[in-house]
Order: structure tokens, then C-alpha cells, then sequence
């Protein structure tokens, strides 16, 4: 059976523990359509994604009055 060979004091594990942080996503301007979007992803207001469609938008047709 294992033995921990020593235990770690509280300051060692909780200053090892600080540097556990979430980092914002990177965002980057679409060249297409100049909105914020996420690097390294589809735009979600175009999409396009390097210079090529990707995903086609729906056209919502409005009604006539």
C-alpha cells in the first residue's frame, strides 16, 4: 500500500493553487463583417471563417403590410 512520503503545509498548497485561473477567451474583429468574434471560430453574425462561408445565414423574409 502507498505512503505519502510528507504532507504539504497549507500555504504550499494554496499559493500552488493560485495560479489555477480561467483566462478570457481571445476575441478578434471578423475581416468580413468588422464584429467581435472568437479566434479560431465561425462568426456568428457572418459565417465566415478564413475567407470562406462556412455556415449560410437564414434570410428571414418579412412580411409585406
Amino acid at each position: 500500500m502507498a505512503v505519502q512520503k510528507g504532507r504539504r503545509s497549507k500555504s504550499r498548497v494554496r499559493s500552488h493553487r493560485a495560479k489555477w485561473k480561467i483566462n478570457a477567451p481571445g476575441f478578434v474583429e471578423c475581416p468580413q463583417c468588422h464584429e467581435p468574434k472568437q479566434a479560431h471560430k465561425v462568426c456568428p453574425e457572418c459565417g465566415f471563417y478564413k475567407d470562406r462561408e462556412v455556415v449560410a445565414k437564414k434570410v428571414v423574409a418579412e412580411e409585406a403590410e
